[in-house]
């Protein structure tokens, strides 16, 4: 039975058309996409946007130019020992493998020049310009930057070995402001969230309200049904 049929019926309306509106987000109607998706996407150009740290990194690392570091570099296999090698020899450093353990590899080079040939690389990947960096070296281009990421930071642990921590700890900056974002964001469009505001603001909005959406619907249903909190 039944204690308030309107409001039991207005409950039941309202989780219906909850429904419906779930089923519509979980379709592909959003630029064969669906809702969820589609959000993820855009709010991921929209982080991506925010993340270009480049250009100023770039103006930093050229005040490192003339200077020279010499320092061993460890890798996990003699593989990407060698594939490393080739993105410091491609940066004007000269590269020794180690004949006593392969997966090491010696580098001594202008440490403005290596910075910058990654900067290099890194900006070119957040462009999704990826056959660049593939021709370049001759290897998959999520591979190049995954080395520099890995190569920089044995750099980083070789110039703190040597107290250089002011190099160490810039090398460090790189490699999380351009290279693990031009790696993480490769593919996704960047996008500013001044051309999409509205969008944004809109599904913030919407989350709260069909988040609300819900919360009455049990609630009438609920109530309607009989059932009441007290104390």
């Amino acid at each position: 039975m039944l204690a308030n049929k309107k409001e039991f019926y207005s409950g039941v309306g309202l989780m219906a058309a909850f429904f419906v509106v779930l089923a519509i987000m979980f379709s592909p109607v959003f630029g064969g996409q669906n809702g969820l998706n589609y959000l993820d996407g855009l709010y991921n150009s929209i982080s991506k946007g925010s993340a270009y740290y480049i250009p100023d990194l770039q103006k930093k690392a050229a005040k490192y130019a003339g200077k020279t570091v010499t320092a061993s570099v460890v890798m996990k296999d003699e593989k990407q020992a060698m594939e490393t090698a080739a993105l410091f020899r491609n940066s004007g450093a000269t590269v020794e493998v180690d004949v006593a353990d392969k997966k090491v590899i010696k580098v001594s080079g202008d440490l403005g020049g290596i910075l910058t040939n990654c900067l290099e690389d890194s900006d070119q990947m957040y462009h999704n310009m990826g056959d660049g960096i593939k021709t370049k070296y001759g290897m998959d281009e999520r591979l190049s930057l995954y080395n520099w990421w890995s190569g920089l930071k044995s750099l980083t642990r070789d110039l703190d070995k040597q107290k250089k921590f002011a190099e160490s700890a810039f090398i460090s900056t790189i490699n999380k402001r351009a290279v693990e974002c031009a790696y993480n964001y490769y593919r996704i469009p960047p996008e500013n969230i001044s051309a999409k505001w509205g969008l944004v603001v809109f599904s913030l909005v919407f989350y709260v309200f069909y988040t609300m959406w819900y919360g009455f619907a049990i609630l009438f249903m609920f109530e309607g049904w009989g059932l009441k909190l007290e104390h």
